[in-house]
């Protein structure tokens, strides 16, 4: 893991992050320049499932893989360049829900609340735009672990399928 210095293709790949789609040039550098681009190696950890953060991270370049779990984890899924992650930790002192590792090369924008925050009061408006994406990821998020929680919800067995179950199997010779 390495800091880097601000370059255009880094200005660009952040344009290219839905969440920084509406900021000016000039503020896309201002909120580069209190943040951190850092790259990561293959198999590097971004962040760690169950540590605390206040940071928000955006992927530049290369892609993360997603898990869940201690000893045996369980894959997730994969971010690619463009996406963002760890929203909840601008607002809120939690622990991180996932592990998030470097899939090879990568480079990530990694944004702390004090950042987002002078960004705020310096940008308003843009701001204000920002906050609404974020609103939206969030909410866009949790309905998708609602839908997932529902299907899990609809396919767990209830004692009296098990029974009728048995029943049709047995003939009641259980």
């Amino acid at each position: 893991m390495k800091s880097l210095i601000v370059t255009t293709g880094l200005v660009d790949a952040v344009r290219g992050m839905i969440t920084f789609r509406c900021l000016t040039d000039a503020e896309i550098l201002d909120l580069l320049d209190r943040s951190d681009a850092i790259e990561y190696d293959e198999g590097e950890i971004v962040v760690k499932e169950g540590e605390t953060g206040s940071c928000f991270y955006g992927i530049a370049e290369g892609s993360l893989a997603v898990s869940v779990g201690e000893g045996r984890p369980v894959y997730v899924g994969t971010l690619g360049a463009g996406d963002v992650f760890g929203e909840a930790g601008l607002f809120m002192s939690v622990p991180r829900t996932a592990t998030v590792t470097a899939q090879g090369h990568a480079v990530v924008l990694r944004v702390g609340r004090g950042a987002l925050s002078g960004f705020l009061e310096r940008h308003p408006a843009s701001g204000n735009k920002i906050l609404l994406v974020f609103i939206y990821n969030l909410l866009r998020k949790l309905n998708v672990s609602n839908q997932e929680l529902a299907y899990e919800r609809k396919s767990d067995m209830a004692q009296a399928d098990v029974d009728a179950m048995v029943e049709s199997i047995f003939g009641g010779k259980a």
